[in-house]
């Protein structure tokens, strides 16, 4: 494969590499075949740490290490939440040589003192940009006191690299060598181009099942018609997204305020049409959604072209019913793009990728917690069991993540307000309360320093 070609011969030369490969190009040969030569099976402990951002990669990429690995007498085992430690453990202290696994799990292992670093020669970041944007970040950077002080061969593959990996590379790999298959530039410049086909009742709902499973870091979503800008908004926000519309029935403090947080970068998502979105240029856009195709083909290139700026990448995505799939087409065939079909998610996909990442956090939150708080909370353990056991009680608990999981991702970044001497004496109550909201923490998008 063009990616093992490439990136084998850095890799047994022991050079620091960062990789751009698309998924299914071939990348988990590229670090796991020179382990064959860089590990010896003869010791007994970790030598090499593969860091993934899902439970599904790290089984898959375990299964290959099975594959490429044991037969050389190379043991290698999966460590992620979600399940129990037991199974984890056994394998750990029986010496696995490759661990594979999420930064929360693994960071777990080694507050247990389950397994050590001391020895380890290799490092590998396996689907970098991703991991940034789940919000493993600050468990990453916890993750490097337990590294040794000594050199370490360190890799990094991504299937892009956005500005903010390049930002935040430095502090996990030391001078890499740049290897990209798409283009001569680090930053890779290009954007994807991808469409759904979706029920033409059920184009709203696709819409949010969308998002929860992109996560964007800050998206445009474009209609055809001012009055689908509004319904569009209107369900994001009661679904608890940040998002605001812009649109020519607007008035103009209303289309000044919009503007003002996007110009802040404080709005994760606008909702416009194209007259109403002339002009913007927000910075590091991650994502164009167009909730439906432009009724023009130009405007298609408009749309798309307002992410994958500066030398960023982007993702520009498109929904369609049966009828309008030959326009996009058409579309990608006029202007030469490379565009393609995804299959839409289902409330099951949804319903596995936001339990991961709501894990991932709790555990997180966890680990911050001191004696006294660990103490404090086992007043509730008793109480937990009781409505996990009981089926009509255990909306409760749902209710609970919810809230916790729509407060961690969704919740609008507000500036603060204007701090008041003391406040007026026809001020109620409820009002007060209002103005003292606080900003909410944000594990959104690429930017690791929100998560």
């Amino acid at each position: 494969m063009p990616v093992q070609a490439r990136a084998i011969p850095y890799l047994l030369a022991g050079k620091n590499v960062m990789a751009q490969a698309r998924t299914g190009s071939g990348k988990t040969g590229a670090f796991l075949l020179p382990m064959l030569e860089r590990l010896d099976p003869q010791q007994d402990h970790c030598l090499a740490l593969v860091l993934v951002p899902t439970r599904e990669l790290a089984s898959q990429v375990w299964q290959e290490a099975q594959t490429l690995c044991g037969e050389a007498g190379l043991r290698s085992v999966a460590v992620y939440g979600g399940v129990g430690y037991g199974g984890q453990i056994d394998a750990l202290k029986k010496g696995a040589h490759i661990v594979i696994g999420t930064p929360g799990r693994v960071l777990d292992h080694l507050l247990k003192r389950t397994f050590s670093l001391k020895h380890l020669n290799m490092l590998v970041f396996d689907e970098a940009d991703r991991m940034l944007s789940m919000g493993f970040y600050p468990d990453m950077r916890k993750m490097q006191d337990h590294l040794p002080k000594k050199k370490i061969h360190t890799c990094m593959f991504s299937a892009t690299f956005p500005s903010s990996v390049m930002r935040t590379a430095d502090e996990f790999i030391r001078d890499p060598e740049f290897i990209s298959l798409s283009s001569d530039q680090v930053h890779v410049s290009e954007t994807l181009h991808a469409f759904y086909v979706v029920p033409g009742m059920d184009r709203d709902r696709s819409l949010v099942r969308l998002i929860e499973l992109e996560n964007p870091a800050s998206a445009i979503i474009f209609c055809n018609t001012k009055s689908n800008v509004n319904y569009v908004s209107v369900v994001l926000q009661r679904f608890g997204y940040d998002a605001d519309q812009l649109s020519a029935d607007l008035s103009q403090n209303a289309r000044e305020h919009v503007l003002q947080r996007v110009r802040k970068g404080t709005l994760r998502f606008l909702v416009a049409t194209d007259v109403a979105a002339r002009g913007l240029d927000i910075p590091e856009l991650s994502h164009v959604i167009q909730y439906e195709p432009p009724e023009d083909q130009e405007s298609y290139i408009h749309r798309s072209g307002r992410t994958g700026r500066a030398g960023a990448s982007g993702t520009a995505i498109t929904l369609v019913d049966r009828g309008e799939r030959s326009l996009i087409e058409r579309i990608a065939s006029n202007y030469g793009i490379d565009l393609r079909e995804r299959p839409l998610p289902s409330d099951e996909d949804v319903q596995a990728v936001v339990t991961q990442r709501l894990t991932a956090l709790l555990e997180a939150r966890l680990r911050e917690r001191d004696n006294l708080q660990t103490e404090r909370s086992q007043r509730f353990l008793a109480l937990a069991r009781q409505l996990a056991d009981n089926e009509d009680e255990s909306a409760i608990i749902a209710m609970l993540l919810d809230d916790h999981y729509q407060q961690l991702l969704h919740a609008p970044l507000i500036p603060p307000a204007p701090a008041q001497a003391k406040p007026q004496p026809e001020q109620r109550p409820s009002d007060s309360g209002r103005s003292r909201r606080r900003r909410g923490p944000r594990h959104r998008g690429n930017n690791p320093r929100s998560k």
